[in-house]
């Protein structure tokens, strides 16, 4: 015996946020989702395709019978990947829903966020370059509304960057180094003592 500590395997949620059946973004996820796992990182992906959460009314949807699910693999994740299109200068609408519903705290109801101080990642797909920090504005809500720690180096593919079904080895590059980021940041931060809760 080593007398060291065996800590479990990490564990990340990723959230496929695009409703379009061929998306870009879900692409990503999925071979972010390969790559995590052959690098021994458990991976709960969620398709909101399959979910198609209402637009948030701060009522009825707190029914939505997939709540449940979805506020715990992000809350119990030791990471959270968005991959996510890029409409209008914003990420999708679907992204910004789940947030919406899994961030509330509603006492009444049992719920407290689901992402206080959550390590986040994005996999975006954009139509332009330019687009490049289009997410930065949802980025910057989860980290001033829950702490959210925000990881540096994201994936943002353009469809100049596809052939076919096939991406460019500069997206493959971006997004190993991306996901060893993340890994990396998840195993230190495993020793937070802090935990957040709503405050400036």
């Amino acid at each position: 015996m080593s007398g060291q500590e065996t800590l479990p395997a990490l564990h990340f949620t990723i959230v496929s946020c695009s409703l379009d059946p061929d998306s870009r973004s879900r692409q990503l996820a999925f071979a972010a989702q390969h790559s995590l796992q052959a690098a021994g990182v458990q991976v709960t992906l969620i398709d909101l395709r399959g979910v198609l959460l209402p637009g948030f009314d701060n009522h009825d949807i707190y029914r939505h019978p997939q709540l449940p699910q979805l506020h715990r693999v992000i809350r119990e994740a030791d990471g959270v990947l968005l991959a996510t299109p890029v409409y209008n200068w914003g990420v999708a609408g679907a992204a910004k829903t789940l947030v919406e519903v899994t961030g509330s705290t509603e006492a009444e109801r049992g719920l407290t966020s689901a992402w206080f101080d959550q390590l986040v990642t994005f996999l975006v797909a954009g139509g332009l370059p330019h687009s490049y920090m289009a997410h930065t504005s949802f980025a910057s809500a989860l980290m001033l509304d829950f702490k959210c720690v925000i990881n540096p180096y994201h994936v943002y593919a353009t469809g100049r960057d596809w052939t076919g079904s096939e991406w460019s080895a500069q997206v493959t590059e971006r997004l190993e180094k991306t996901l060893r980021v993340k890994i990396e940041l998840a195993e230190r931060l495993r020793g937070r003592t802090y935990r957040s809760d709503w405050e400036l």
